[in-house]
C-alpha cells in the first residue's frame, strides 16, 4: 500500500511538472544566448528596484533613474527554482564601474547560488503592459 501511495504521488508531481513546463511564458521566448542591452540602454547597478522571479531561468528587474524601465535577466541554470518573488536576489557588479549592458556585465546570487545570467533585455513598454499583475514588481 506504501509503494502505491509514494508512486501516485511522484505520478501527481510529474503531472504538475508537465503542466507547468508546458505552460507559455507569459514574455514569451527568451532573448538568443549573450544578448545585452544597447548601449543607451544599459542599467545602473545603483538604479536597480524591485524584482519578481517569473520561472527558474527568468527574472525581471526594475530599473529607476535615467535608464527607467523593466529588464528581463534569463539564466541557463535553473537557479531560481527555488526562489520566491520575496526572496532578496543579490547583483553583484562584474565590470564597466557600476553599468550593466552583457551578461558578463553582472553576477546574481539566489537562494540557491550563483546564478549564470545567460541573456538580458529590456522590455518594451507595450510588453510591461501585457504582463499580468502578478509578474510586475
Amino acid at each position: 500500500m506504501r509503494f502505491a501511495t509514494l508512486a501516485l504521488t511522484a505520478c501527481a508531481a510529474g503531472v504538475a511538472t508537465l503542466a507547468f513546463a508546458a505552460t507559455p511564458s507569459p514574455l514569451g521566448p527568451p532573448p538568443a544566448s549573450g544578448a545585452g542591452l544597447p548601449e543607451g540602454q544599459c542599467m545602473i547597478l545603483r538604479d536597480v528596484g524591485n524584482h519578481t522571479v517569473v520561472d527558474k531561468n527568468t527574472l525581471l528587474v526594475e530599473a529607476v533613474g535615467k535608464n527607467r524601465g523593466l529588464y528581463r535577466f534569463t539564466m541557463t541554470n535553473g537557479c531560481l527554482a527555488s526562489a520566491i518573488s520575496s526572496d532578496p536576489i543579490g547583483m553583484s557588479q562584474v565590470s564597466r564601474g557600476g553599468v550593466i549592458c552583457k551578461p558578463r556585465d553582472v553576477t546574481l546570487h539566489a537562494r540557491s547560488g550563483l546564478c549564470a545570467v545567460d541573456s538580458i533585455a529590456r522590455l518594451a513598454p507595450e510588453e510591461v503592459a501585457a504582463l499580468p499583475r502578478k509578474l510586475k514588481p
